[in-house]
């Protein structure tokens, strides 16, 4: 410690407080779990979360169970940092969609985890006379976030997928 100069102790000691500070105060720990009330921290994934908890999916899936691949840890980590950085952008510099919808790369990642959890189901409906080229969520579209509209938020596009 006798070698290195004081305004580098001091710069170092900085970071470390501010780090900490940023830790407690944003709460940073909670985004490394899986629990879908972290995603709802942001006021734009309100109607999504809204809607996932009145959904069938909420007794038994939580947000990454489908949206981050399961592959490998690697695969499963390097995927919530990329989205976890890009949603840190869009909200931070207001570019916010104002219809979030998944891309599709996450379409890929979902359409995956679909047929990882209900690999038996999806084994039967491909035995027959079933189009290949849909996603699960064409027919099941209100299974994962309930019913479009559900929420009275202005995000909510209950206009392009309205209540039946």
């Amino acid at each position: 410690m006798k070698n290195i100069p004081l305004p580098i102790l001091i710069a170092l000691a900085a970071f470390i407080i501010a780090m900490g500070v940023f830790v407690v105060t944003t709460d940073a720990v909670a985004y490394a779990g899986t629990h879908a009330e972290t995603c709802n921290n942001c006021h734009v994934m309100h109607p999504m979360y809204e809607n996932y908890y009145h959904a069938a999916h909420q007794r038994a899936a939580e947000c990454a169970d489908c949206h981050l691949p399961h592959e490998n840890l690697v695969a499963y980590w390097f995927e919530k940092g990329r989205q976890g950085a890009h949603d840190v952008y869009v909200f931070t510099t207001g570019t916010t969609p104002e219809l979030i919808r998944a891309n599709e790369h996450s379409q890929e990642i979902i359409q995956h985890n679909c047929i990882r959890c209900h690999e038996e189901t999806v084994e039967s409906i491909v035995m027959g006379p079933q189009a290949f080229d849909r996603n699960c969520w064409d027919c099941h579209r209100d299974v994962a976030h309930g019913e479009r509209g559900m929420s009275t938020s202005s995000f909510q596009d209950s206009t392009t997928y309205p209540v039946k």
